[in-house]
């Protein structure tokens, strides 16, 4: 676990300063001697140190296939090696924590190999020092041409995986070649889910490349027999690391308002950075501005809708219901928001970025929990979180959100929260923080949008969500109390993963149709 880490990596640290001092002292030495065979002596022990520690890294060695690509690579490479998972590549990065490792490549050709070593960016440790047994072991060249998640990422070179035995043989070298690609997931469409790929102007233009917001459409089963009958649309969300291709069609329950059937439309947003949240970026770029002035009319131009969109997601998709309601009220009718990620980052992490100085550990310096059972019981401390996503660098849940709320500097380098390896927190990504703080924005604005807003939110939660998000759930209903703000917001029993019980979605939808009725209302 992650107390028997920090006590090898304080072990390895005594163990370097050891050599250190050595070598230091022995130069010193050095320096004193005027008598030239001790010197050449003195000489010869210090290379003997420094060469005889270094020869003892554990070592693989990882080259691509010219059957797999002809041209030279740069970029990242990573290895992922897992005692239990079979394609260790396919790890839940964050909650599933392994053993994996990255190195930065320029000018790579195919069949020439990339070495792993020491000096690779690591989690836990590094190679010599992870623990030694069988492990399944797999490499990934990471082209980055669109989706999220780097293992499973279409254009991506990886190697088959393999099972190895690491020992205490540090002489031994493994060696892996990618010879495969990982394909496209494919939508299966049918008579009634369709897929919907709207190319948007504003995304391409601000990535220089072409950038497609895509959905699956979810018909009524009605939809054919009565062509002259428009439907209302309900948009889902999907949390972080769902596909629309694979999960599409599951929520069966947003099928129906009352009597009335609807148009229901999956989105997930997956971008190379993780979740876009549908939010305007600095990073991601303008997501929602995509989605509001380009998707929504090609919805509105194919498909026979009458005007009433209405949100629900959760997690992920949770607050990207809220991001969407607040910031374009007049175009949606109502959001239902399930166990939203932060909306007030009083309790991120559940740590208050505006006063807290490190996310790693608390005022008395213990680890802190950033993945629990129940709400209570750590299983996963911010500090494993963190350093993992450091290895893998991109389309992860924390990077996620720092490619949202976060910068540039500058130079054009990226203002993250949080500090690695010390936890501490960047005060410089504090005010970029602020603009997606929905507390902060709904508290200071209310006065304004309150007439667009008021009865279209509902927020639910879990009373032991795993993620902390009802302790910020509970700060954003004390604010919105406060300004007398007519924003429902309701507990269950539960955790992030249990939420879904009848009773749940039946007060859901029960909401999503009174702001319907109340749209149906206001648009005779």
């Amino acid at each position: 676990d992650y107390k028997e880490v920090a006590f090898s990596n304080y072990c390895l640290r005594i163990y370097y300063l050891f050599i250190l001092k050595a070598e230091l002292r022995l130069t010193l030495q050095l320096a004193c001697i005027k008598n030239t065979h001790m010197r050449k002596t003195y000489i010869l022990i210090i290379l003997f140190i420094i060469i005889g520690f270094q020869a003892k890294a554990q070592i693989f060695e990882v080259s691509f296939d010219s059957n797999v690509m002809l041209e030279e690579y740069s970029g990242n490479v990573l290895l992922y090696l897992s005692k239990e998972k079979k394609s260790p590549k396919d790890i839940f990065v964050g909650l599933e924590l392994t053993p994996v490792y990255r190195v930065v490549v320029k000018n790579l050709k195919a069949n020439e190999s990339v070495i792993f070593n020491d000096n690779a960016i690591s989690y836990p440790v590094e190679l010599s020092n992870i623990e030694r047994g069988e492990y399944y072991v797999q490499a990934v060249f990471d082209l980055n041409l669109g989706d999220a998640n780097i293992g499973t990422s279409s254009g991506n070179l990886y190697s088959e995986p393999i099972k190895i035995d690491l020992t205490k043989d540090f002489d031994k070298i493994f060696k892996l070649k990618a010879n495969k690609v990982i394909q496209p997931i494919k939508f299966n469409e049918t008579e009634f889910l369709k897929e919907l790929s709207v190319k948007s102007n504003l995304l391409s233009q601000f990535h220089k490349k072409d950038i497609f917001v895509n959905a699956a459409v979810s018909l009524p089963k009605e939809y054919y027999e009565q062509p002259d009958k428009d439907y209302p649309v309900i948009f889902s969300i999907f949390g972080f690391g769902a596909n629309y291709k694979l999960h599409s069609g599951r929520n069966t329950f947003l099928e129906q308002l009352g009597e009335q059937p609807t148009i229901v439309i999956y989105l997930d947003g997956n971008c190379p950075e993780g979740h876009s949240t549908y939010a305007n970026s600095d990073v991601n770029g303008p997501w929602g501005d995509a989605l509001i002035n380009e998707f929504i009319p090609a919805l509105k131009q194919k498909y026979r809708t009458n005007g009433a969109f209405l949100l629900h997601g959760h997690s992920s998709g949770g607050w990207t219901s809220l991001w969407l309601q607040i910031n374009y009220p007049k175009t949606f009718a109502g959001a239902w928001s399930s166990a939203p990620d932060q909306v007030d980052f009083r309790n991120y992490q559940n740590k208050n970025i505006y006063d807290t100085n490190n996310m790693f550990y608390d005022a008395k310096g213990n680890l802190l929990a950033d993945v629990t059972i129940a709400g209570r019981f750590p299983v996963i401390s911010a500090k494993d979180f963190y350093r993992t996503e450091n290895v893998i660098y991109r389309g992860s849940q924390l990077r996620s959100f720092d490619a949202v709320f976060g910068g540039f500097d500058n130079d054009g380098n990226r203002i993250r929260l949080v500090n690695i390896p010390s936890g501490e927190i960047n005060k410089n990504a504090i005010p970029l923080w602020r603009r997606y703080d929905l507390s902060i924005i709904l508290r200071d604005n209310w006065s304004n949008i309150k007439d667009d807003l008021t009865g279209k939110i509902r927020i639910t939660v879990g009373t032991s969500d795993n993620f902390h998000l009802h302790h910020a759930v509970k700060l954003l209903e004390k604010e919105m109390k406060s300004i007398d703000a007519n924003i429902e917001f309701e507990y269950y029993a539960g955790d992030h993963f249990t939420l879904f019980t009848e009773e749940y979605k039946n007060d859901g939808i029960n909401f999503l149709l009174k702001n319907y009725e109340n749209w149906l209302n206001e648009n005779k």
